[in-house]
């Protein structure tokens, strides 16, 4: 590849380490050629030639960028510091203030100044022979995937019927043009149904179990607003959902299989559930019996246990409801629960990650370890477990309980997409292998609609990119030192991250949630505010799965790291852009190469060799299910460039320590039901409570949960203030919601809560908290 810049006489620091060669830009790469061994010295002999080791880093990996000058005279050396988002950390050290000025220039010019991706590398990419023979765009056919689960117009009915209403993407542009709906749903239903739904986003299949045939579907959430607006054809698709096997006039339903899927007491493959699952397994199936008019017991769907999973906190759920969206209102879907979980939106989890950088900050210049205390306070692993939590409730939803469950968030293509992909691979073994995995991503991260590019940032921020002071001028930054700079830079990501909460008169940044403005859809620039590592936080927890059960996956935790780099290298068109409708108006498929081509070609350097098939055969007896061990969560930490000891050493002396003490009191025995009102999160005696669930809420028709008298109704605000209605209306009425009652999943047998919340007990929060609540 032809360098349009090339400096001589670079010093590159990784890791404390100092390296001396030559720095060559070009159009898509920075590339950083150094010796091998530093002590050799040229011979003179045009056939000896040194060995050299090439660092190549694509322009778009870049996420900071600073650039420090010196004075005229100075013998220092200006410099230029980088962070990657593959948590690579670089400084290069220059000879020359102008040379390593115009080095920077250049390297912006080619990141934030593009202004479109067609201008990123893959529309540039000739991938290699052996690639081009693979036909990556073509491993995803949706009728075949749901023809692997049962699903095609040429087979007996399940249920379920492939519609083309969205065949030009008119009905939903994030929607993919091949969905699945129950069959009695005409697609007149769907055409009012979708007036409902965020987005048009209807609920969809995305998956059906293969023995009891439950499903997930997926959805955006309702526009109930702060009336608790209702549609009765988002209702009535709902239940079809829930009602897809059942014959007409049916009264009570049996599963298809009369076992659940695995027995986890008796597997050794398989944890026996902890405080916390088996709580949460309590709370979501106690249910009062519901009857119609006629005293004719109702059942609805496999079990009354069928769930609609809002994956989002209740406050943050009420705060989009000021705003005209929300959640459902029970009292119209009685054939269900609704549960709420405490996974954060996208501005936390950024907020999240920046903090575990803080951590690694000085990565660079200085060999040592990450701060783990640093670490813990970022709250990373707490967002991994949740999302693994709810993942696990899902799953053991459809494979034990035999229930239907639909999941959304806000639009439905962040949290929806990492619940319904990672429960999916819990129950299916065929998302565990390679094929099966490129599958569910393409199916329910690229076709459903995740925006790879708006949450990805391809086209990078002028923000990212600063000039720092000469105030460090008569230092220079040697490894293993940090005379000040390292803080120098942090004060360059603190003032980055405090651009996120700023800027308000861009009024892209002013969104009050991750629903991202219509414009911004269709907008190629990057909204720092839309930027969220939610697909690296689904490849974590994937991660966390592979480690904890490492014969039951195909695919290596390298594979899993690589998507992870090309998801920001630029180099294939998969992840560019923000729904499948994009990718056929940009012709990707035709102007660039796919993903897949690069791993598929590379099948031997992917695969697991502790992989063992044979565990998960479709063979009655074998278990297919498999669930997260949510106290081992540890620290991805390859994907940090760190050793285990490194990232986890603390974390294994604690567990170590714990199974130590457990060992000490083992004789102590513990009750085996779990009492109405117990709450593990307040638990600390418990062998097996384990971390706090992330189910916050659980929410039924009013007439099964409360039958005395309904909630105190919402007031409606009274405050003069101009544009904060809206906010003063939650600060107002939060009293009205009497959170306590079936909300916050601390129930009595009657659904009255074991204790009250007042809006007094809780700390005041602010308009603009509430704005980022959702």
């Amino acid at each position: 590849m032809e360098a349009r810049k090339i400096i001589e006489s670079v010093q590159g620091i990784y890791g404390g380490q100092t390296t001396h060669g030559t720095l060559r830009l070009t159009d898509f790469h920075l590339v950083f050629c150094a010796p091998i061994d530093q002590s050799a010295k040229p011979s003179g002999t045009s056939s000896q030639k040194l060995k050299v080791r090439e660092r190549w880093i694509p322009y778009p990996m870049l996420c900071y960028c600073a650039f420090r000058p010196v004075p005229p005279g100075s013998r220092q050396a200006p410099s230029i510091r980088l962070r990657c988002r593959d948590f690579t950390f670089v400084t290069f050290n220059f000879t020359d203030s102008e040379v390593a000025r115009e080095a920077f220039d250049f390297i912006k010019s080619r990141t934030c100044k593009l202004g479109t991706v067609e201008k990123l590398y893959a529309f540039a990419h000739k991938p290699l022979k052996h690639e081009r023979e693979v036909g990556g765009w073509s491993v995803y056919d949706p009728k075949a995937e749901f023809r692997r689960q049962g699903i095609s117009e040429k087979l007996p009915d399940k249920g379920w019927r492939i519609t083309h209403i969205n065949k030009d993407y008119t009905f939903c542009d994030t929607y993919p043009a091949f969905l699945v709906v129950p069959s009695k749903i005409s697609d007149n239903v769907l055409k009012y149904a979708k007036e409902f739904r965020s987005r048009n986003r209807v609920p969809a299949l995305s998956y059906i179990h293969p023995v009891n045939n439950c499903t997930i579907t997926r959805s955006s959430q309702p526009l109930s607003g702060i009336t608790r607006k209702t549609n009765v054809q988002d209702e009535k698709l709902v239940a079809a959902s829930f009602n897809a096997l059942l014959p007409p006039g049916s009264e009570e339903s049996t599963p298809l299989s009369s076992q659940p899927d695995v027995s986890l007491g008796n597997s050794s493959l398989e944890p026996e559930l902890s405080e916390t699952e088996r709580y949460e397994d309590e709370l979501i199936s106690r249910s009062v019996a519901v009857y119609d008019s006629s005293g004719k017991r109702q059942v609805y769907g496999a079990q009354q246990s069928n769930l609609i999973v809002d994956a989002r906190p209740t406050i943050n759920a009420m705060v989009n409801q000021v705003q005209g969206m929300g959640s459902e209102n029970m009292d119209k879907y009685k054939f269900a629960r609704k549960i709420f979980l405490s996974i954060e939106n996208i501005h936390v989890m950024r907020s999240s990650l920046n903090k575990v950088v803080d951590a690694l900050k000085d990565a660079d210049i200085s060999p040592l370890p990450p701060n783990r205390e640093l670490l813990h306070q970022s709250g990373w692993l707490r967002h991994i477990h949740d999302v693994l939590d709810g993942s696990a409730i899902i799953a053991r939803q459809i494979g034990i309980n035999h229930s239907h469950v639909l999941i959304h968030c806000s639009d439905g293509w962040d949290r929806t997409s990492q619940l319904s992909a990672l429960a999916q691979i819990m129950l299916d073994p065929y998302y565990r292998t390679i094929e099966g995995f490129i599958v569910l991503v393409e199916k329910d991260w690229l076709s459903f609609g995740h925006m790879f590019r708006l949450r990805s940032g391809h086209l990078n921020h002028e923000d990212w990119f600063t000039v720092q002071k000469d105030a460090f001028a008569g230092s220079k930054v040697q490894p293993g030192e940090n005379d000040g700079r390292g803080d120098a830079f942090q004060n360059v990501l603190s003032g980055a991250k405090r651009f996120f909460n700023q800027n308000k008169d861009d009024p892209d940044l002013a969104a009050v949630s991750e629903t991202a403005p219509g414009k911004v859809v269709d907008d190629e620039a990057t909204s720092p505010k839309m930027v969220s590592p939610v697909f690296h936080q689904f490849l974590d927890c994937t991660y966390q799965l592979l480690r904890q059960n490492k014969t039951r996956f195909e695919y290596n935790e390298r594979f899993l790291r690589r998507l992870l780099y090309h998801l920001y290298s630029c180099q294939y068109g998969t992840f560019l852009f923000n729904s499948e409708k994009q990718r056929k108006d940009a012709r990707a498929a035709e102007r660039t190469s796919s993903v897949w081509d690069y791993f598929l070609c590379r099948r031997a350097e992917f695969t697991n060799p502790d992989f063992d098939a044979s565990i998960d055969d479709h063979v009655k007896g074998q278990e297919r299910i498999l669930l997260p061990r949510l106290k081992e969560i540890r620290w991805w930490h390859q994907l940090f460039g760190r050793t285990e000891d490194e990232m986890n050493g603390g974390l294994n002396a604690a567990a170590a320590a714990e199974t130590d003490r457990q060992t000490a009191i083992s004789n102590l025995q513990y009750p085996s039901v779990i009492q109405a009102d117990a709450d593990p999160r307040s638990s600390t005696s418990s062998s097996k409570s384990g971390p706090p669930s992330v189910l916050t809420g659980v929410e039924t028709a009013h007439e099964t949960l409360t039958p005395e008298s309904r909630h105190t109704p919402i007031e409606r605000s009274t405050s003069t203030e101009p544009g904060g209605n809206a906010f003063a209306v939650i600060r107002d009425g939060i009293a009205g919601l009497n959170l306590g009652k079936g909300m916050l999943g601390q129930f009595t047998n009657t659904g009255e809560s074991a204790s009250s919340l007042s809006s007094a007990s809780a700390p005041a929060r602010s308009d603009q908290e509430l704005r980022e609540m959702t």
